[in-house]
């Protein structure tokens, strides 16, 4: 079999290491810090940081759980790659968690645990039994119709939540951009659900495509996405940073299929985190 292109094999490290998802959170994290006072200072640069590390660890833990390797891979070149790769992405994830602990003790972030504890333990959920669903434990993508917004919830609140926290600053000073990244995080997670349909399906799992079908889940994405833009219009953002990511997030979410490449959920659809991070700054 021949060697695949370097310029590939660097994308593939990129995207499907989570090191792009990673960059998004960040980037969703210094929007929020941009509306704060001092928000580039020191403890707004630690909060990207832990936000960085935060990510990686946890969706690369997820990648490298056992069963994630005695299921099949079937056509995702994601799962091949993260087979192939499953101790270096360990490693990375280990590596995350050291520099997420350096920073959660250098910035004396100890005294916030208990609000700290259950963003955790969601984050870790994802994939992991811990939550208590009819008579057993379960993770949370296995309770019907929950996952997409426990995922939008944990993006919305370490994004936005952890910044007003670094920064000594008052959450309701951000509640209405805490809400439309919970309505665009949630809109977008969708999508991945779509991604997953037929596999979902099989495996009779009941999320949003799965229950409503895939032109119903794409309608319930839109509205959220529609929810999201009038919020940002609302609080006065420019309409070019607002509707310019919101267009190409409904170009994704409209032509989503579980027959997309690996690369157009990875590269796109986590990408309009990251375009509408950077309209802020255009």
């Amino acid at each position: 079999m021949p060697r695949r292109p370097l310029l590939l094999r660097l994308l593939d490290a990129l995207l499907f290491s989570s090191i792009w998802l990673a960059l998004a959170a960040a980037a969703q994290t210094a929007v929020a810090l941009r509306q704060l006072p001092g928000g580039f200072g020191p403890a707004g640069r630690h909060v990207m940081g832990l936000v960085f590390a935060v990510t990686l660890l946890t969706y690369n833990l997820d990648a490298v759980l056992p069963f994630k390797h005695r299921q099949p891979a079937g056509a995702s070149g994601r799962k091949a790659w993260q087979r192939a790769h499953r101790w270096p992405l360990a490693a990375l994830a280990g590596a995350a968690a050291l520099a997420g602990a350096a920073l959660l003790l250098l910035d004396g972030w100890l005294h916030y645990l208990p609000l700290l504890l259950p963003l955790a333990a969601l984050a870790l959920g994802y994939s992991l039994p811990l939550l208590p669903w009819r008579g057993r434990w379960r993770a949370v993508r296995e309770v019907p119709l929950l996952k997409v917004f426990l995922i939008a919830g944990v993006w919305s609140l370490v994004t936005v939540e952890l910044p007003a926290l670094a920064l000594h600053q008052p959450l309701g000073s951000l509640k209405w951009l805490l809400l439309q990244r919970f309505l665009l995080v949630s809109a977008l997670a969708i999508v991945f659900d779509i991604r997953d349909y037929s596999r979902d399906n099989l495996t009779g799992l009941p999320t949003l495509p799965v229950v409503l079908g895939v032109g119903g889940a794409k309608t319930v994405a839109l509205g959220l996405l529609a929810g999201a833009v009038a919020l940002g219009l609302g609080r006065g953002v420019s309409p070019v940073v607002v509707v310019l990511p919101a267009a190409l997030a409904a170009w994704v979410i409209a032509v989503a299929r579980d027959t997309r490449s690996d690369y157009f959920f990875a590269l796109l659809a986590d990408g309009v985190l990251l375009v509408q991070a950077a309209a802020y700054w255009l």
